[in-house]
């Protein structure tokens, strides 16, 4: 289990990673190419936590459904976007790293999450 995980509430795992992503980009320097890159990854980041709050309080399964896409988007966007910190700010490659492996896992579970809401068409 990774450092961000507490148990099975995936709202505040969404939510530590969010603020883990944010406490990253505020040391990096900014310039011309980490400001847009800081600006998009915290942007996804953050969204995952937000979409699956928006999840949790569905007014139906289908908007539901919706949310929990969403939030599947967002995390390969932050993956895209955790990369591309990475190769513009090379001395934080290695929290970076593990920012995208919780991204990773992240995504995992909401690729099984959607792919349970597929089956039960």
């Amino acid at each position: 289990m990774s450092k961000f995980s507490t148990g099975y509430d995936l709202e505040e795992r969404t939510a530590k990673f969010g603020e883990s992503v944010i406490e990253l980009c505020k040391d990096i320097r900014q310039d011309a190419i980490t400001r847009p890159t800081i600006s998009q990854t915290v942007r996804s980041s953050t969204s995952i936590g937000a979409n699956y709050c928006e999840a949790n309080n569905a007014s139906s399964r289908k908007d539901f459904k919706n949310k929990i896409f969403i939030c599947k988007k967002e995390t390969q966007e932050t993956k895209h976007w955790l990369r591309m910190l990475a190769t513009c700010a090379p001395e934080k490659k290695v929290a970076t790293r593990k920012l995208w492996q919780e991204a990773h896992e992240l995504s995992l579970i909401f690729q099984k999450i959607t792919n349970t809401l597929l089956k039960e068409k």
